[in-house]
């Protein structure tokens, strides 16, 4: 089915967006020039905003179901919303400063949650009960699949060049994802609540 792609593709996309900050975070603030023992506030304000973004993804979400939306255009809404968040995190490429690169780690963080909640629901919102555990399943091995390649890569890539090119292609993968959910999800109309 269409929907299980692009449930599978958003978070093959979306997923090493999210490891790439967890993972390399100390890295990236150290190329800045930024010292990890003078730079703490770059080590949690990504992860609260985060957290932030798990219940505003989902809430947001409800309050547009509340106000007359359907279940598909609030949930896709969130999609997109997440995926313009999420491409900020190239900034930091083109200004310096670093309450620039946390902004923007904290901003794509948030959406990132945001967008992932959504992805999260959509096996529920669309198919029986049997099956919405084999969809999240795979969506997961995809994002393994994805995390695995982009770490690999990103360890090559800021290795001969800079995280430069990483941050850049980190803020455009998320708005492909957007894209999957927008052309291969579809929440049939007897599953709108």
């Amino acid at each position: 089915m269409p929907q299980t792609w692009g449930i599978i593709l958003s978070k093959t996309l979306t997923d090493p967006v999210w490891f790439f900050v967890t993972d390399w975070l100390a890295i990236l603030l150290v190329a800045k020039g930024y010292s990890p023992k003078d730079s703490l506030l770059a080590f949690w304000i990504p992860f609260l905003a985060a957290d932030v973004g798990n219940f505003a993804g989902g809430g947001i979400s409800s309050f547009l179901i509340r106000r007359g939306w359907t279940v598909d255009r609030s949930r896709k809404a969130v999609c997109i919303a997440g995926a313009l968040g999420m491409a900020t995190l190239a900034i930091p490429v083109f200004v310096n400063g670093f309450a620039v690169l946390v902004g923007s780690l904290a901003i794509s963080t948030l959406a990132y949650a945001a967008f992932s909640t959504m992805i999260l629901i959509f096996p529920a919102d669309i198919y029986p009960p049997g099956s919405v555990a084999s969809v999240s399943g795979m969506s997961g091995t995809g994002a393994g699949i994805g995390t695995i390649a982009a770490t690999y890569l990103t360890g090559i890539v800021s290795d001969h060049y800079s995280f430069g090119p990483i941050l850049v292609v980190a803020s455009i993968v998320p708005l492909l994802a957007a894209v999957a959910i927008l052309k291969l999800v579809r929440i049939p109309e007897r599953q709108q609540r």
